[in-house]
């Protein structure tokens, strides 16, 4: 302060002459400036006129951190075409329109003049299905949190996401040909690989509509992708890197009637190579229905027994369950009535009651799923593991850990909960559907944990347009609610309350309306939550390019027990068939190794040479271990152990541990899970 006052005389002129420095500058006319001339690589060039408003100010963040690790939020589970699929209008309104924002953003038709005959949203949300049809530029009553079929995913309430932190989108392409078929109102026909190629062209479009606005192909925010190498460049780029994934009942017409597949194995792999060039790389196998691929995860209540309805007109079955097996359960179906499903059945049809002490569907992975599985493997996509039943979802982690592939997701919390770290130790991504920020906040800390131990990040699958149902307003007296404008994540833009035509949506009155919201849903995350669980989520771009990038970089190891000697402390004996220790290397899954009917029983395989083994897979037959170990050795003699259980279940199981020089592999069952010996179709060793 002293220095101020004793300065302050000598810097009036200083302060004049500047002054008259300005006035010649704008006399004379003032030199043009990049900041002036260039409104932000961000904004458009050519906007539509009238649009909805994206309301955030600021340069979207660009690059990766300190570390060379790119940024940003995923939602791993989103449907920005649904309204493309079942028939073309169980979803009102588009995500874009060359025609502009007032034709995107209007109802179906027959839900004018006031929702009379809105029949699915009558079933789904309740009451009469009346609303205020009129989308633009009133929204009175759509989008809504609560309503479920009006379109949410409309562009520009993307972009608002993306100016908001998020770098990562799956677009899944999604349709069902038995919703298609029962529903009153569609405009086209309902098969579901048709509905699926028309959804991917569609999101090409939309790509195609941004890029105009500019200036031309390649210069948008929203960019397709297919590999992690150019999700990675757009994520640097500060844009929206978009992958395409699959979500149907029935892929590639493999629909099940009366447990007879309708598919083969060459469908699948006519499926899968056109879904690729498509550019899909994740997808699910069973959605919803049990099909020729897998049983699913169940539905609960009244939207349970309706889908268990579609499932008989799909399959001509109804579900089935069995007591589980393991910890890990689908989810109890009920006896809540659908009436207006419980009508399409045929006369004398009706849906079963359940045992409550039952709640795993009987239907596994079939050995076309299997197919599949693998399949999607060798062209290195991602297997989403929600929708599909615990039976079905434990052999896909069987067939997965045994070739240590990398690839699974659950993008939208469809999956058993303690499967959580089954998935991280893969080396796969986890995504929590769109909850309420108190509760998703709640789940993400339960898990926190094993996000630390893994090095993870966390993801979001806001499922819009997937009807759902979204997070509900908090409430106006909300002690703690989102204020406006606050700031990105990164802190590098400012948000405020989102408007389009005369609506203003508030998060905090609204809930979780529109597309749009996501940034100011995880304001409320990070209010009731708390930084860390955003931060978990900020960190979610990079895990996920992680699962995807080590995918398309697996290598299938060398079996080094293939043809290998074997020997073994007994094999059952029969006129008929071997069953001798060498047919558990032959190669052939239709073969096996048998042991005499008692515990203490041993295979060995001697590699020839020592070598690194770090991997041991068993392919059980029925007759396996409970309690068994693999023990390794240099010369045959002394042996240690490497690794052992005392729960083991069959199927397919896989023994990892640090790798360890052996010429010898010992696999030593203490206690017999059946009344028989032990059998193994095939035994791999491996050095990764």
């Amino acid at each position: 302060m002293t220095i101020s006052r004793h300065t302050h005389h000598r810097r009036r002129p200083l302060a004049v002459l500047s002054l008259l420095l300005a006035v010649v500058a704008m006399v004379l006319g003032p030199v043009p400036s990049s900041s002036a001339a260039d409104p932000g690589w961000w904004n458009p060039v050519a906007r539509p006129a009238p649009d909805s408003e994206i309301n955030v100010t600021g340069e979207p963040f660009k690059g990766t951190d300190s570390q060379g690790r790119v940024r940003g939020f995923v939602d791993a589970h989103d449907h920005l075409m649904s309204n493309e699929g079942f028939g073309g209008r169980l979803i009102c309104g588009k995500p874009f329109s060359e025609q502009g924002v007032a034709d995107a953003l209007k109802d179906c038709p027959e839900h004018y003049p006031d929702g009379t005959l809105a029949i699915f949203d009558f079933i789904t949300k309740g009451g009469d299905g009346k609303h205020d049809p009129d989308g633009w530029p009133t929204f009175k009553d759509w989008p809504a949190h609560d309503s479920l079929t009006h379109q949410q995913n409309y562009y520009a309430w993307v972009e608002r996401a993306w100016r908001g932190g998020q770098r990562v989108l799956v677009n899944d392409l999604v349709t069902n040909g038995v919703i298609c078929s029962v529903y009153f109102f569609k405009d086209r026909g309902c098969d579901e690989m048709t509905a699926i190629r028309l959804e991917a062209q569609k999101t090409y479009d939309m790509q195609a509509y941004i890029d105009k606005m500019y200036g031309g192909p390649g210069k948008g925010w929203f960019r397709i992708v297919t590999d992690s190498a150019q999700a990675r460049d757009v994520v640097k780029q500060g844009k929206l890197a978009v992958v395409l994934g699959v979500e149907t009942s029935e892929p590639f017409g493999c629909k099940q009637i009366l447990d007879i597949a309708q598919c083969s194995k060459e469908d699948i792999d006519r499926g899968l190579d056109e879904l690729h060039r498509l550019g899909v790389r994740s997808m699910f196998l069973c959605h919803k229905f049990d099909n020729a691929l897998c049983g699913v995860r169940f539905d609960q209540g009244a939207l349970g027994t309706a889908i268990n309805v579609g499932q008989f007109l799909s399959t001509g079955t109804f579900w089935q369950t069995e007591k589980c097996k393991g910890p890990q359960h689908d989810n109890p179906i009920g006896l809540a009535a659908a009436p207006e499903a419980q009508k399409q059945l045929p006369a004398g049809v009706a849906v079963p009651s359940y045992a409550a002490d039952a709640q795993c569907n009987t239907r596994g992975l079939t050995d076309l799923g299997e197919y599949a599985v693998r399949g999607m493997m060798k062209r290195k996509m991602m297997l989403e593991i929600d929708h599909m039943g615990v039976k079905a979802a434990g052999r896909a982690f069987d067939i997965l850990e045994s070739e240590s592939y990398p690839g699974v997701i659950s993008s939208h919390s469809w999956m058993d909960l303690d499967w959580t770290e089954r998935v991280y130790r893969l080396g796969g991504f986890v995504a929590q559907y769109m909850g309420g920020s108190e509760a998703f906040s709640a789940e993400a800390k339960r898990t926190d944990a094993l996000r630390e131990k893994y090095k993870v990040g966390y993801g979001y699958g806001t499922d819009m347009n997937g009807v759902g149902g979204w997070p509900g307003p908090r409430g106006a007296d909300t002690p703690n609610p989102v204020r406006y404008p606050f700031r990105s994540t990164d802190g590098g833009s400012v948000i405020d309350k989102q408007t389009t035509g005369v609506r203003t949506w508030d998060l905090n009155t609204d809930g979780a309306s529109h597309y749009g919201l996501v940034p100011d849903w995880i304001e409320d995350i990070r209010i009731t939550g708390g930084q860390d669980v955003v931060d978990d989520l900020f960190r979610g771009a990079e895990s996920y390019l992680t699962t995807w990038g080590s995918s398309e970089k697996h290598k299938a190891g060398v079996n080094l027990a293939a043809g290998a000697a074997a020997s073994a402390s007994s094999s059952e004996w029969n006129p008929f068939i071997s069953y001798a220790p060498s047919r558990a290397v032959d190669g052939n899954t239709g073969t096996r190794w048998a042991s005499d009917w008692s515990d203490d029983q041993w295979l060995q395989i001697d590699l020839g040479t020592p070598g690194l083994v770090k991997r041991v897979t068993l392919d059980w037959e029925r007759a396996h271990g409970t309690s068994y170990r693999i023990e390794l050795s240099g010369d045959g003699t002394n042996w240690q152990s490497a690794w052992s259980t005392t729960t083991g279940d069959g199927g397919l199981d896989t023994a990892q541990f640090a790798g360890t020089p052996a010429r010898y592999v010992r696999v030593h069952g203490l206690q017999r899970g059946t009344q028989w010996g032990y059998s193994l179709h095939e035994v791999g060793v491996y050095s990764s």
